[in-house]
Formats: C-alpha cells, structure tokens, sequence
C-alpha cells in the first residue's frame, strides 16, 4: 500500500498521507512519494485543486526519527555530510514544487501537524483545521534549527516577524484557535465535517476558469516577494489580459449572468 494515497475526483485530487500507525510521519518513501506528486503537478492540467489531509488521528508528525539511518562513513565526515545535505534537499524539494506547482492546495489539520508536517502546511495555500490541530516547528526540540523546509520564509510573512520568533524559538505549539487569531488557517470546523468544509473551498475555486485559477496562484506568489505596488500590479494586468483572451472566459462570464455553475472545457491553461 502506498504512504501516499491518490484519489482523483474530476478535476480534484485528494492527496493522503497513510502511515496512521506512525501519525503520518515522513518516512523516505513517504517523502519520496510527496515529492514526485507536487513536482509532476505542474506539467498537470487534468488537475485544478488539490485537498493534503492525514489518514488517522494527524496531519503529519514531522520526520520519522525512528526510521533508520543510513550508515555514514569517512573519520572526516565529508560524506555523512553530503549525504546528508541530499537527503535535507530532498525533503525541501517538496515545498518549493508546492508553492510552484499552479493547483491551490487546501490543507486540512486534525492533530498534530510538527516539524515537516508543519511546512506541509505552510505551503499551502488554505488551512482547514479541527479543534485539536496543533501546530509547532519542532525542529528546534530536537537539537536542530527551527529554520527548515520552508518554515522560516512561510511563517515571519503570515503572522510577522515576533509573533514567528515566539513559536520559532520555544517550539511551542500553535492550537487551533490561536492559528485563527493570527490568520493562520481559514476555518476551524469538527473532524466530521473536514472534508465537506474542503470541498466547499473545492467548489468555489472551480467556479473560476482553469486559467484565471492558475494565474492568481502564480501572482499570489510572486506578490508577496514583489518589489513594489508597481510592481504587484504590472503583474495583476498581465494576468487579466491573459485571462480575458483565454476561450474560458466568455464561459465564466455567461455562467455568473445565468447563476449557474460554469462548463468549462479547456485545459492547456
């Protein structure tokens, strides 16, 4: 059985992470099948929203310290070294082809969401939470930084740079309600009601054009690293003159004068 379960729904994927027994901890093969998924995402157009959940009573725990280690050799630790800068990057990997990949991804947390689970969550771009998620940058709790796989660009730009500082240096974790109050997740509604809350969000976003839906994602992103208002906006009017002349949009507009839910049929967006 695969640690990552794939289930596609039209033009929607539910991704679950499945090693309940261990909270969804990352084991390599996990990582390995995380990181094939979102990097072959963005040569993807049969996919237009993808939903990241946990099987079980997490979201993911972090890395699994109990899997084990490769042997390292060398008395000068060069190569335990690069070894393990490979290993570092190819947990990295995954964050970087979230954020690159054009799919929203709507993260749904009950229970723990620790260390790399916490940077799975980060990169996406909702959060749905339960009343018992708790969320933390446990790195720094184990003898590491608490500046890893994405954590430390993420979290400073959604909560600021002290309120990131206060979880980042404790480890202390975040419970649900505090994550709202710093608008750090969207909603927090009970686990029986995760998936209906994911697919509302699911639902709404469809509404746009495969294209319109790909862009925003694209310019949210660079939005937030851009050097100015000018900037910002030199993008927003490229992106709305490459919608407007997309064969979606007249579809999208007639669809909202008749209220009804849009047919589209492209998607080389």
């Amino acid at each position: 059985m695969a640690d990552l379960e794939l289930r596609q729904d039209g033009d929607v994927i539910w991704a679950t992470m499945n090693r309940p027994e261990r909270l969804n901890a990352l084991s390599r093969n996990l990582v390995t099948e995380l990181r094939d998924f979102f990097v072959g995402l963005y040569w993807r157009r049969d996919v237009r929203v993808v939903v990241l959940e946990g099987a079980g009573d997490a979201f993911c725990a972090g890395l699994d310290l109990k899997e084990r280690s490769e042997p390292t050799e060398g008395s000068d630790g060069r190569r335990s070294i690069g070894a393990g800068l490979t290993r570092q990057r190819e947990i990295s990997e995954i964050v970087i082809a979230m954020r690159r990949c054009p799919q929203p991804i709507i993260a749904c947390v009950d229970g723990a969401a620790a260390g790399g689970g916490f940077a799975l969550a980060l990169a996406s771009d909702v959060r749905i939470v339960t009343p018992r998620a708790r969320m933390n940058a446990a790195f720094i709790r184990i003898g590491l930084s608490a500046c890893d796989i994405g954590v430390s660009y993420f979290l400073p730009r959604m909560v600021g740079s002290s309120v990131a500082a206060e979880y980042m240096l404790t480890g202390r974790f975040i419970d649900a309600e505090r994550a709202r109050e710093l608008g750090l997740v969207s909603r927090i509604v009970p686990k029986d009601q995760l998936k209906a809350e994911a697919q509302a969000f699911v639902d709404d976003m469809l509404h746009a054009t495969p294209l319109g839906l790909r862009l925003t994602k694209e310019a949210l992103n660079h939005a937030i690293d851009a050097g100015g208002l000018e900037a910002a906006i030199a993008m927003e009017d490229r992106n709305q003159i490459l919608a407007s002349a997309d064969g979606d949009f007249g579809e999208g507009v007639q669809a909202f004068l008749e209220k009804r839910k849009p047919n589209y049929t492209r998607r080389e967006g």
